[in-house]
């Protein structure tokens, strides 16, 4: 036997704890080991001396309660563990519920808001003048947007071209003019898209869009100024 393996045993060897037909056996083997080996003599012989000063050390007497005293702590400990783990089904239990109450609330919740900011800005529209949804020119006419249209066209002046510019009015396209029209339906400005630019046609042109009639762009059923209206003129020459 190893002097590893006996030096474990020690101390059951030296109280007699080893005991049955396997463990005679095993003493023997210590007990031969023990005749030869001076270094696991020494350390048996140590595992006696310290057994030697604990029996000389005082027993301490328990106190008389002690027994009460562990009983009333052990039924408070239990006491505590029993209001938590009440406490914690508890809490577990309100956490499933408003899991699943709430839960299929999610998705119509969200679109609630979502739908409540839609009305919100719809109805702001409404309430401040200054700010305004523009319409495009061929939207379909609804309620909400409506773009402003021309209602009549001035006739006056009523030879409104020059003539060095009737080459130029009698192409397909002829003078593209892009009139801002505002709240009360009258010409604010206008931008010349494409065709004559002469200070003589923008002054005729003036006196005709001043006097010619529109109806302003509608912003959910309100007159509202910046809309457009494209206008289009062209000349015919008639030979004969």
């Amino acid at each position: 036997m190893k002097c590893t393996t006996v030096r474990t045993k020690l101390a059951g060897y030296l109280d007699d704890a080893i005991t049955g037909s396997a463990s005679v056996a095993e003493r023997v083997q210590i007990g031969e080991h023990l005749n030869g080996c001076t270094v696991c003599r020494a350390e048996l012989e140590t595992f006696r001396k310290l057994s030697v000063l604990l029996s000389r050390v005082p027993k301490n007497t328990p106190p008389a309660d002690l027994a009460v005293r562990i009983k009333v702590a052990a039924a408070q400990v239990q006491h505590s563990h029993e209001w938590s783990s009440r406490l914690r089904k508890v809490r577990d239990r309100a956490e499933i519920l408003l899991d699943n109450v709430f839960r299929p609330l999610t998705v119509p919740a969200t679109g609630g808001v979502f739908s409540a900011i839609v009305v919100f800005v719809l109805v702001l529209q409404l309430m401040v003048p200054g700010i305004t949804v523009r319409a495009v020119s061929n939207d379909v006419p609804l309620n909400i947007l409506r773009p402003a249209e021309l209602l009549t066209l001035s006739d006056y002046p009523q030879a409104w071209a020059p003539e060095q510019h009737e080459v130029e009015l009698s192409l397909p396209h002829g003078l593209l003019v892009d009139v801002t029209v505002d709240a009360h339906g009258q010409m604010a400005g206008y931008q010349i898209l494409s065709g004559p630019t002469s200070p003589d046609l923008r002054h005729q042109l003036d006196q005709m869009l001043l006097f010619s009639r529109f109806r302003p762009m509608m912003s959910f059923g309100r007159p509202t100024s910046g809309g457009h209206v494209i206008l289009s003129f062209s000349a015919v020459r008639v030979r004969g």
